[in-house]
């Protein structure tokens, strides 16, 4: 497991800072921060910073969990007509995140990507539609803010099972809800998701 790195305070940028994973269109976003003798401010969202990458910025809801330590989450997604974007980042503790590609015709189509996301990084992952989203607590009790751009429709919320395609998770004796254990194995998902490529 690789260690979770953590950014210099102060920097002169006051922009967030997009790298492109592996999977298209799946972003590690790093925040701004900037730390005084009376704290410490960090930037997470801003619209015309995602607008400029070509990305959804028009978060529309906002929720948060916390999780102890060894609580796995996954792999949720919204199914269309309300599926959505979502940008995820820690505010206490730290998470292995992970994503898994829905989306039919994608180079990367059934792959996954991890991340680590902590507070101490200041960091965040943005997904698009059609990337299912999971995690397991590194350090709790972690606190994962979710923006999400479709409001959450608990018909149309859907899921595939974590452990059925081949994700390293971390760690023994996970904490997983009997929903998340009754979700289907990703092989027996049929995914009406589409991969169209970013211009």
């Amino acid at each position: 497991m690789s260690s979770i790195a953590i950014p210099p305070k102060n920097t002169r940028s006051r922009n967030l800072c997009f790298t492109e994973s592996q999977l298209p269109g799946c972003f590690s976003v790093q925040f701004p921060a900037f730390e005084d003798d009376r704290g410490l401010f960090v930037k997470t969202v801003q619209r015309s910073a995602f607008e400029r990458q070509g990305l959804r910025g028009d978060f529309v809801e906002t929720f948060h969990t916390v999780s102890n330590d060894r609580v796995l989450r996954g792999m949720h997604f919204q199914v269309p007509p309300v599926d959505h974007a979502k940008l995820v980042y820690c505010v206490s503790g730290a998470v292995w995140d992970v994503a898994l590609d829905l989306r039919v015709g994608s180079p990367t189509f059934g792959e996954h990507a991890v991340y680590e996301l902590s507070v101490q990084a200041n960091n965040a992952v943005y997904l698009p539609s059609g990337i299912a989203h999971g995690f397991v607590v590194l350090n709790g009790p972690a606190d994962v803010m979710y923006h999400v751009t479709s409001e959450h429709d608990p018909v149309h919320d859907q899921g595939v099972l974590w452990s059925s395609f081949g994700a390293p998770w971390p760690g023994d004796d996970l904490i997983i809800s009997a929903r998340d254990r009754a979700l289907i194995p990703f092989a027996e998902f049929e995914s009406p998701f589409r991969f169209e490529a970013r211009q």
